[in-house]
């Protein structure tokens, strides 16, 4: 079986929506030093708007509910969203809003650079995005799908919970990978 034909990222200018329901943006952080555990926010908005002729030029807009934080344990969610960590009473909102891009290693890979807001602090972050390909839906909509990734330190955004352990370790590693696979509809 063969992969559909796919419009190159050239011809897809115009501004695109993404789709809650079909997009993930998630974390993966190291759990006892021993394991790694995985999450995600089910609650994303935002919007690209990608310029075909200078794709470097195309920018993304990006919020992320964070009560909508979600990994498959009802207790570590609680404690995830508590003032120990995201504190989504006081900070109900994670946003990305991209300054640049540049070309990275292959024609459809890029690095969006851009200001990442967490718990009111504000860092400059590069995500390395891949353009994964584009198709009519059955409904008729044009899709464009991008996968991409970042590593933060949470502690640079304010979140410095943590709990020793006999060993030696620390319960949360202070590394954060930031895990995307986005898929997003033409609006215009």
């Amino acid at each position: 079986m063969t992969a559909p034909a796919s419009t190159p990222l050239t011809d897809l200018t115009g501004t695109w929506t993404l789709d809650p329901a079909h997009t993930r943006i998630g974390f993966a952080a190291r759990h006892a030093m021993v394991t790694t555990v995985r999450g995600q926010f089910t609650g994303v908005q935002g919007t690209l708007e990608l310029d075909g002729a200078n794709p470097t030029a195309s920018t993304a807009n990006v919020t992320i509910e964070t009560a909508t934080f979600d990994s498959g344990t009802p207790d570590r969610d609680g404690h995830v969203k508590s003032a120990d960590l995201l504190d989504v009473e006081q900070f109900p909102t994670i946003t990305f809003v991209s300054t640049g891009a540049k070309t990275g290693s292959d024609e459809d890979s890029y690095v969006l650079t851009g200001d990442l807001t967490i718990r009111g602090v504000t860092r400059p972050v590069e995500l390395a995005i891949t353009f994964e390909g584009s198709s009519k839906d059955p409904f008729g909509n044009i899709r464009a799908g991008f996968t991409g990734a970042t590593s933060i330190s949470r502690k640079d955004f304010g979140i410095t919970f943590n709990a020793v352990l006999e060993t030696g370790g620390v319960l949360i590693s202070d590394k954060i990978k930031i895990e995307l696979d986005v898929s997003a509809i033409k609006s215009v």
